[in-house]
């Protein structure tokens, strides 16, 4: 195996300043606004993004250590395997959210429905286009028949089970 090594493009800023108490996923984190600092050095690349309404962050989960190849979800008692979940403590503590974009003022992005930890890494931002992510037949697994309300109600879990 080699060293992958990636390097920030830029940082996430939310109200969130600690991992507890952060919403677990973008739908618990509904109009929760936030912003993305991006370097200057990437100012180019944000031409004609201000056209898209959504964006897919991938981040690095700077706040986790460590991970377990079983864990009991926060929508389960059952314990899962760590890649039949999106629990934060994984191998490469690498996060992924899709967020709505309101606008971009220079190098600065504002978004909404952030459920990330304030101060934390962007390592990619890619367009969310429904046409390439089509949701028909999709299974979602031991997820079948979970309640989005008990979502939010378990997200202070999101680091102490994962």
């Amino acid at each position: 195996m080699h060293t992958i090594q990636y390097t920030p493009i830029g940082t996430i800023h939310s109200p969130f300043e600690h991992c507890k108490g952060t919403p677990i996923q973008p739908v618990a984190a509904r109009d929760v606004t936030g912003s993305i600092e991006l370097y200057p050095d990437y100012n180019a690349a944000l031409q004609d993004l201000d056209g898209f309404s959504h964006l897919i962050l991938l981040y690095h989960f700077h706040c986790s250590h460590g991970y377990k190849l079983q864990v009991t979800p926060f929508l389960d008692t059952v314990p899962r395997g760590l890649f039949a979940t999106r629990a934060p403590r994984r191998p490469n503590p690498i996060g992924l959210s899709v967020v709505r974009l309101d606008r971009i003022d220079g190098t600065t992005l504002y978004i909404r429905d952030v459920d990330i930890v304030d101060g934390t890494p962007l390592l990619d931002i890619k367009p969310y286009i429904p046409l390439f992510n089509p949701s028909d037949q999709v299974k979602v697994g031991w997820l079948t028949g979970k309640n989005n309300q008990e979502a939010n109600k378990r997200a202070d879990e999101r680091f102490t089970d994962a």
